[in-house]
């Protein structure tokens, strides 16, 4: 599995400039209690790599609480055949802990 660990200055320079999709793999009540402005939701309950939202020219960054249950969607993902193979290590806990903005 290749892998690529992003940490906060990767994240948010890919939302900045518009480079970077981030795709919370967290469970609905977790994503709805507080998430990173920008990313978009896909439990990995429910993970199914069809769901994924392809948005051109956008990479996709899988993030979770603390860089887990992302690493499991990117071997999902990539066991799919799909060409995905970043994620936030940090998550959203180290996001919070780095003073990260926070979509409710």
């Amino acid at each position: 599995m290749i892998v690529k660990d992003l940490d906060i200055d990767a994240v948010k320079a890919g939302l900045a400039d518009g480079s970077i999709l981030v795709v919370d793999v967290r469970e609905p009540h977790e994503f709805a209690a507080g998430h990173i402005p920008g990313s978009t939701s896909l439990p990995l309950s429910q993970f199914d790599p069809a769901a994924i939202p392809d948005e051109p020219g956008k990479r996709v960054i899988f993030s979770c609480a603390a860089g887990v249950r992302s690493l499991r969607a990117l071997e999902f993902a990539q066991s799919s055949g799909l060409d995905i193979d970043s994620h936030y290590l940090g998550g959203f806990k180290d996001w919070v802990l780095q003073g990260g903005p926070i979509a409710r």
